[in-house]
């Protein structure tokens, strides 16, 4: 049965604001204090569904997470209504209140990871929501992003969507962030490729901090294992890799800020992993074995650290563009990148290179999500890539679905809802509070969707 890939794009929030809460994340740290525009952020999110829509390709949209958080307040000993919640939280422990007003949900890649229904052993699409667990403001998400994804794929013969794996730091889980799935083409069985950047556990105890010497790992060894084993994965098409630290410690705090790829065709800095040969074999070796005729060949696409340092990935996210399979083409992909990398002489470079190379990206494209950017992610971190059957879209929630009736209420929605400007100090406005819960109610009629059901 023919499969398609679906971009499942999460809408930026009416909190949307730079608080710098992302250690490891140097374009977070660098924009933190700055005034941020969340009507502009959404806009440009939904500028980009649209695009891909426009392409041919399956778009759908999350609500985002109600902001701020009122409910995780009360669980950590604000009490009273709203109002005197976050007046509280302001006055006794603002950074605890900026958490819980962050709109970090926004970004789904790290929302789950997805196995498609060729890869599983039952034949369904699996889904493990993040945890989330190396840093609170995330892992607040991750309740709500499980109940919202059984929601919207709801059915139990197509779909299961498991719990998240255990709250702790041994298991701690970014989702699709380090998750790269690599086929034929989309109807073909795959190969699921996760990355690490620590272990969890060690014979003994817990495992100290390894490698990074200025930042950690985020992701453990242990919970992409335990994913795999609960999609059901065939242990001969799983390849585990573990990032450099010398990623790490430059601004790489997931894999999709150093590699993407899509089908049989992989993009990647030469300096992501701690054994890129080694990675690299293992996956050209998976991919031989994959089963069927017509596979094609693996096609790794290497960046040199003399083209494109680790640096520079790191401030224009070149590897966090969409690598997409541009529909009727034969084959052919589109590269659709960040408006940074086309003003970065390097990675437009670096670009121009592949795009004239022989080899399936045959265009690239820029998008504008500044507003993303200068918080530290890129056009694939607003997208968690799920492939399915066309009957397994079929049987997902359809009001989801990106058309241009459904973008442009959704466009009048965030014109009438967000706010033009917003800075850090603005959090402790009760008013916002009553503004997000508003946009949070009229949204819901838009995409007959739960919203406000799901927060905390």
């Amino acid at each position: 049965m023919h499969s398609v890939e679906l971009n499942l794009d999460g809408l930026v929030g009416p909190t949307h604001n730079y608080a710098g809460l992302s250690p490891g994340n140097l374009l977070s740290a660098k924009h933190a204090g700055s005034v941020a525009h969340p009507r502009a952020a959404a806009l440009q999110g939904l500028a980009k569904m649209r695009h891909v829509a426009a392409l041919g390709i399956p778009q759908a949209v999350l609500p985002p997470q109600l902001r701020p958080s009122t409910g995780w307040l009360n669980r950590i000993g604000f009490t009273g209504t709203d109002e005197e919640v976050i007046a509280r939280a302001s006055a006794e422990a603002p950074a605890l209140l900026t958490a819980c007003c962050s709109a970090s949900g926004m970004w789904t890649a790290n929302s789950a990871t997805v196995s498609p229904s060729s890869d599983t052993a039952d034949g369904r699409v699996h889904m493990t929501p993040a945890n989330l667990t190396t840093l609170f403001h995330r892992s607040i998400e991750a309740d709500w992003t499980a109940n919202l994804l059984r929601e919207v794929f709801a059915s139990r013969s197509h779909f299961v969507v498991h719990d998240p794996l255990p709250g702790a730091a041994a298991f701690s889980d970014e989702g699709a962030a380090n998750h790269t799935r690599l086929a034929g083409s989309h109807d073909d069985p795959g190969i699921e490729f996760f990355v690490h950047g620590r272990d969890g556990i060690v014979e003994g105890g817990t495992a100290p901090n390894q490698g990074p010497r200025r930042f950690a790992g985020r992701q453990t060894r242990e919970a992409s294992e335990a994913v795999a084993r609960l999609h059901g994965l065939d242990p001969g098409r799983v390849v585990f890799a573990r990032q450099s630290p010398e990623a790490i410690d430059a601004g790489v705090f997931h894999n999709d800020v150093i590699a993407v790829g899509n089908e049989r065709v992989f993009l990647y800095h030469e300096q992501a992993f701690e054994d890129a040969a080694g990675v690299l074999g293992s996956l050209g070796n998976a991919f031989a074995a994959l089963p069927g005729d017509e596979t094609g060949t693996f096609l790794p696409l290497c960046v040199q650290q003399e083209e494109l340092t680790l640096e520079d990935a790191s401030a224009c996210y070149l590897f966090n563009s969409q690598l997409l399979t541009l529909p009727g083409t034969g084959g052919d992909m589109l590269l659709l990148a960040p408006t940074d990398c086309r003003d970065h002489p390097r990675a437009e470079r670096v670009l121009s290179r592949l795009v004239g190379e022989s080899n399936p990206i045959s265009r690239v494209e820029f998008i504008d999500v500044r507003q993303s950017m200068r918080n530290g992610g890129g056009p694939a971190c607003l997208r968690l890539r799920v492939v399915l059957t066309e009957d397994e879209l079929a049987h997902m929630h359809q009001g989801v679905l990106l058309t241009e009736a459904l973008h442009d209420r959704l466009s009048a929605w965030v014109h009438e809802h967000y706010r033009e400007e917003l800075s850090v100090a603005d959090l402790a406005d009760p008013a916002l509070g009553a503004e997000a819960l508003a946009a949070g109610q009229a949204l819901e009629d838009i995409l007959q969707i739960n919203v406000l059901s799901n927060a905390e």
